[in-house]
């Protein structure tokens, strides 16, 4: 398997060097050179697996030859030893609605079934050329605390994670700053989400300043990250069917960035028998904005009660736009350009009947989000984190449709407290954080002190 760029600027590379490289070289995001196609008995097949094996099955064609079948079988056994639940990511009710667990792994987010994997594969590789690497990631919440957990005290590895200062929920602050491991480094950056990913994707783009630094990625422009996640969408389908292949199932995601739906998208493009996509947002709705009118633009970004959401620039919207614009590099990056010049992207009335096909979409309200919170439990006994809420929300019209709770809600107790009145049961890895020790420089959000910051740590560390 070989990958290329959404952009077109990039030779074909292999699997370890595409997860090496995270942003292609060209600015653009890596995507398989060709999609494998699953057959009728490899579904069935796969519907009696167990979460691991079946993670093996849906990696090793997008893997090649840079993985033998034991390797990968290595990888994956050990990535998912710490995760609180044996089947990785179970499916729970709530009521008649199937809710798919993703918060089972160490930092109690979905970001860790991709990120416990991509910090074994980069020590996996590095150690293999010998090689050291310097991570530096944005997050709006989970992927910092996730990425932190996968490779803090890997010795060939530096992690510089940039949060928006004050934007994030107190816990999953502290899930990053609290974590003293000498080759973890947290930047409190003085604006958004967005600011912190576009000085990520300027460091990136900047190539001179990411081969001497020997810069990697963990955010979802790492093609590792969307791989991984598709495997639940399999695994959620498997155990709804009974590998009956008739059997079509709808899933309702919440997301900010486009990785997690864009997963579901690669799998239903693989094969998987996926009714509908349901795109759920917050008041942060621009790809609902995109579903519905076929206009991609940016507006303001809001403070909302689920944070990881809060993003304007959906930072895997490329990887989609290059398939809804048939593989078509230079296409892309004309739009890419449009964006970067105007602040939207116009689609033709075909363009945009193709998106409403490849999803649906609905934008949720603080007051939604604690209303939904308040039904279910009050309904149900089940909890859910805002996120979380945001799906099931915009999925009422699909009482079928299995919603993704992305993360688990005592990591924004301060919304369960405003929703139901009391605090959510903290699991293991949630407690004592607020009384533990921080560690955390502020800087601005400018890309020259981000950029001065790194040079700083890294003459004093290597």
């Amino acid at each position: 398997m070989k990958y290329l760029s959404t952009r077109g600027g990039v030779e074909p590379v292999g699997f370890a060097e595409a997860v090496m490289m995270g942003l292609a070289t060209d600015g653009g995001l890596l995507v398989p050179e060709s999609l494998p196609r699953v057959s009728a008995e490899q579904l069935q097949a796969w519907s009696r697996l167990g979460f691991q094996d079946l993670a093996c099955a849906v990696m090793q064609p997008f893997v090649g030859e840079d993985l033998s079948a034991a390797e990968l079988k290595d990888l994956v056994a050990r990535s998912y030893a710490n995760f609180d639940h044996p089947e990785i990511t179970p499916l729970a009710q709530a009521g008649e609605r199937r809710i798919l667990e993703l918060f089972h792994g160490p930092t109690a987010a979905f970001k860790d079934v991709a990120l416990q994997l991509l910090g074994n594969l980069f020590e996996h590789f590095l150690a293999r050329g010998g090689e050291r690497l310097n991570i530096i990631g944005a997050t709006s919440g989970d992927t910092g605390s996730a990425a932190i957990a996968g490779v803090r005290g890997k010795p060939r590895i530096q992690i510089f994670i940039l949060h928006p200062k004050g934007r994030v929920s107190p816990v999953q602050e502290r899930q990053m700053t609290t974590v003293l491991d000498d080759n973890v480094h947290n930047l409190a950056v003085k604006g958004t989400f967005d600011d912190a990913q576009r000085i990520v994707k300027a460091l990136f783009s900047d190539l001179d300043f990411k081969r001497r630094y020997r810069l990697g990625a963990v955010n979802s422009i790492n093609w590792a990250r969307i791989l991984a996640q598709t495997v639940y969408y399999f695994y959620a389908w498997g155990q709804l069917s009974a590998g009956d292949i008739s059997r079509r199932v709808s899933f309702s995601v919440p997301t900010g960035n486009f990785g997690d739906v864009f997963a579901g998208y690669l799998a239903k493009r693989m094969g998987l028998p996926i009714e509908r996509l349901i795109l759920a947002t917050n008041r942060n709705d621009i790809l609902t904005r995109f579903v519905h009118h076929g206009l991609y633009s940016l507006t303001q970004v809001h403070h909302t009660l689920s944070p990881a959401m809060d993003i304007q620039v959906a930072s895997n919207f490329e990887r989609y736009l290059y398939y809804l614009l048939d593989q078509d590099a230079d296409a892309v990056s004309n739009r890419v350009a449009a964006m970067q010049r105007d602040g939207r992207i116009e689609f033709s009335k075909t363009e945009h009947r193709r998106a409403a096909e490849d999803f649906a979409a609905n934008a949720v309200s603080d007051a939604d989000t604690l209303e939904q919170m308040r039904e279910t439990y009050r309904e149900t006994g089940y909890l859910l984190c805002p996120h979380t809420a945001v799906g099931v929300r915009a999925a009422a019209a699909w009482p079928d449709a299995v919603c993704l709770a992305t993360a688990h809600p005592a990591k924004f107790n301060e919304a369960v407290q405003e929703a139901i009145g009391m605090d959510a049961p903290a699991p293991a890895c949630l407690q004592g954080l607020l009384e533990k020790e921080e560690r955390c420089e502020e800087v601005a959000a400018d890309l020259n002190a981000v950029r001065d910051q790194l040079k700083a740590t890294l003459e004093t560390t290597q």
